[in-house]
């Protein structure tokens, strides 16, 4: 399962999710993907749902606490971010959270404007 986790400030537009989604594919030549994930209390906002609903993609949930157990898995650190969520970046581990078992990042965090974007793959031996 390959997952793209999204970090966004309020109000992210859905075009610029996307944008950045589809930049994440081409830059790890990853072909499909099976969700786009975000932080629970954003996954309702009006560009995620769009974005979600233009890759024809299921948006999945992530908790706080499940963003959590992955803080020792990501690789970039925002302080700002680290204060806010108690994890470094919340597209990464929103990736690895909802990629599912042995789940590892196949695109560290890359960043437009208002939102931020990792890819995970899990499911791994």
């Amino acid at each position: 399962m390959i997952v793209a986790g999204i970090g966004m400030r309020a109000g992210a537009s859905g075009q610029e999710i996307v944008d950045l989604v589809r930049r994440a594919m081409a830059d790890a030549a990853v072909a499909r993907l099976d969700g786009l994930a975000t932080l629970e209390a954003r996954a309702r906002e009006p560009g995620f749902t769009d974005a979600a609903a233009r890759l024809g993609l299921p948006g999945i949930p992530v908790s706080p606490l499940s963003l959590r157990a992955k803080a020792a898995s990501v690789l970039t650190h925002s302080a700002r971010v680290e204060a806010l969520h108690g994890v470094g970046s919340v597209a990464e581990a929103s990736a690895l959270a909802a990629a599912g078992g042995n789940a590892r990042l196949l695109l560290p965090r890359i960043a437009s404007a208002a939102v931020t974007c990792a890819l995970a793959e899990g499911g791994l031996p």
